[in-house]
């Protein structure tokens, strides 16, 4: 009796400590969002606009178009007066030194990064330039404002290859191409600067697999060229764009043979990162360094995703099945207790949402934002 007294207690005040702080307010807050015209960027702008916060998007448009900004102005209920879009580049230091003197900026979110795992191989000094140096920039910019709130677009890929599931923050970490390690040097980056500063709040997010679009099929993922990742190249053979998508391995010690991920819809990565901006609000800028996994805590393998697919598309994806590729694991996937105990946040959304939205943004745009043919 004491214990089920005990755990009542305790489930009470997690479930109280989660609604207080759901209902924290960043009204009027400015955040700088770096890279806001990309796919994980867009998704958190127009959460972020639904907060009222003021929101200046900052991106070089290297991989993305402000075409997806102007959608996130008309998707957010006539609060787009709220952002401000500046193109500009992380590693010029002038002009975000220009953005944070005519802004009192609250926190950054910085998500702005050169992100192709291929390319990062064949081009691993044009990756450490603009991600490592490009952050360092952006540190220096809020030092000299006196902004010491960021909140950081990590991955999962600092696991390097786990050797057991599910993955925790308390994993030994490790990085086996350059784009993996320039998110882990990061890392290390916003360490030592909060060691050296301790005013400073460094919240590091470990994100799996981000998926699926806004709902209204209004804003969705764009890459440019052959996409990297598996649900991208689904949509693209979904809608005529490729002849067939390669499943890499299906002999893998898993239910069907291919391996498993964890795919997070990305509304809910996005309103993940709204959870960090709260707590650095709630703790009136106290937090200190934070690394948490943003994932759903579930696996589902490439068959899975194909069929969910496939049921929300109503047709078939031609297939073909290849070897594996080198360095894939057979199942990764987060734990995230931490992400709820700490942010009072989890993922919401199942697979089978991701595949719809996902669709739905496909079939509505399926050369995305420019609407022509690579």
């Amino acid at each position: 009796n004491v214990f089920r007294l005990s755990l009542s207690l305790y489930i009470y005040i997690e479930r109280r400590n989660s609604a207080l702080h759901s209902q924290m307010s960043l009204s009027g807050k400015t955040v700088l969002v770096t890279g806001a015209a990309g796919y994980i960027g867009s998704h958190t702008c127009l959460q972020l606009l639904k907060e009222e916060c003021k929101v200046i998007a900052y991106d070089n448009l290297d991989n993305s178009s402000f075409e997806s900004l102007e959608r996130v102005k008309r998707l957010s209920g006539g609060k787009g007066n709220l952002m401000t879009s500046i193109e500009g580049d992380i590693l010029d230091g002038e002009k975000l030194d220009a953005v944070f003197e005519a802004n009192e900026i609250f926190a950054v979110i910085h998500f702005a990064g050169l992100k192709a795992v291929g390319e990062s191989v064949s081009k691993p000094l044009r990756y450490y330039e603009n991600n490592i140096n490009g952050t360092v920039v952006l540190l220096k910019s809020m030092v000299k404002a006196k902004c010491k709130s960021i909140i950081f677009s990590s991955s999962a890929t600092v696991y390097g290859e786990p050797k057991t599931v599910p993955c925790t923050e308390e994993f030994e970490t490790s990085a086996l191409n350059p784009y993996g390690k320039t998110k882990l040097f990061i890392e290390h980056i916003l360490t030592d600067q909060h060691a050296s500063d301790n005013e400073w709040n460094c919240l590091i997010l470990r994100y799996f697999n981000p998926v699926g679009a806004h709902p209204s099929g209004e804003i969705g993922e764009d890459p440019k060229g052959i996409p990297n990742n598996l649900m991208p190249f689904v949509q693209q053979v979904a809608v005529g764009r490729r002849p067939e998508l390669s499943v890499f391995g299906t002999d893998y010690d898993t239910k069907d043979g291919t391996g498993r991920r964890d795919y997070i819809h990305v509304v809910d990565l996005a309103d993940g990162h709204v959870a960090a901006l709260k707590k650095i609000a709630k703790e009136n800028g106290k937090c200190g360094r934070i690394v948490v996994n943003l994932g759903t805590g579930k696996s589902t393998s490439v068959l899975e995703l194909v069929g969910a697919f496939e049921k929300a598309a109503g047709k078939k994806i031609p297939m073909k099945m290849v070897a594996r590729r080198p360095g894939d694991a057979a199942e990764v996937y987060a734990k995230t207790d931490l992400a709820y105990e700490i942010l009072g946040w989890r993922a919401e959304k199942t697979i089978e949402e991701c595949c719809v939205d996902q669709w739905n943004w496909a079939s509505k745009n399926p050369y995305g934002y420019s609407g022509k043919e690579d």
